[in-house]
């Protein structure tokens, strides 16, 4: 899957639009039009921005998403801010519903994800198939990225691997940690030599390959799910948009963009 960036994104954008035409013509637009806010991890933006851009055109809602590390959306949700659907790691769903920002029991898995590194295309491709080779890719590496600990998923399982392979103080005087968004992009540019990031947030990047997965051992596998916010603003239409996304057609979206699905 990952020996070939390209042919891998033209696989996944075929299956993408095939995907996309099976949910358009089985969706009814509404009678009337309705506005939702919809928060999501950044490690979806490439399946949901797609999707949502149909779900709109087939319905005529309005859909308003915006996208944040993990993180990010957690203080947001804790500054009082109530979004119609909220898109977010398995891992702190349970924190999500315990302080009442969603509602109990309507959480739903959209996908799983791993973490990968990327490399500028055409430059050599390093050894990262154990975690030997891996220490010792890190360590003679000029420069590195990967999300921010305290704001993104990755980057806080990234900083454990470091700790685990011993060399998180040897490679902190040439890490630059990102704050959002494609965090590879600067590897794209030739700015930094390796990126770290989910393998969903490398894919999109032109410019990059995927060198692969992390070792097996070292490995996190998050998984993403989406739930109904405790404060929704028009409850039907949410969990419609939410029955949406738990169509078959759907889920083939996610698989196109990087994603293992339920």
């Amino acid at each position: 899957m990952y020996s070939s960036n390209s042919s891998v994104m033209k696989k996944f954008k075929v299956m993408a639009s095939m995907a996309l035409c099976v949910v358009v013509s089985a969706f009814p637009a509404h009678a009337q039009a309705a506005e939702l806010l919809v928060w999501s991890a950044g490690a979806a933006k490439a399946p949901i921005s797609q999707v949502v851009q149909e779900y709109q055109k087939t319905t005529g809602d309005t859909i308003k998403i915006d996208y944040a590390p993990v993180g990010a959306l957690m203080k947001k949700l804790a500054d009082g801010g109530k979004p119609d659907v909220l898109l977010i790691s398995m891992d702190v769903i349970q924190d999500v519903e315990r302080n009442g920002w969603t509602v109990p029991g309507s959480s739903t898995p959209v996908g799983s994800v791993g973490v990968g590194i990327a490399v500028r295309e055409g430059a050599s491709v390093p050894d990262i198939s154990s975690p030997e080779a891996l220490r010792n890719t890190l360590l003679n590496a000029k420069t590195i990225t990967y999300m921010d600990p305290t704001k993104g998923t990755s980057g806080k399982h990234f900083a454990s691997v470091l700790t685990q392979l011993g060399v998180a103080d040897q490679v902190k005087g040439k890490t630059i940690l990102g704050e959002g968004g494609f965090i590879v992009e600067p590897v794209a540019r030739g700015e930094i030599e390796l990126g770290i990031h989910q393998i969903t947030e490398i894919l999109p990047v032109k410019g990059v390959h995927l060198v692969g997965p992390l070792p097996p051992t070292l490995q996190k596998i998050t998984t993403y799910t989406m739930a109904l916010g405790a404060h929704a603003s028009n409850i039907e239409v949410a969990r419609e948009f939410m029955r949406f996304a738990k169509r078959d057609s759907f889920a083939a979206v996610f698989r196109a963009k990087g994603f293992s699905t339920p």
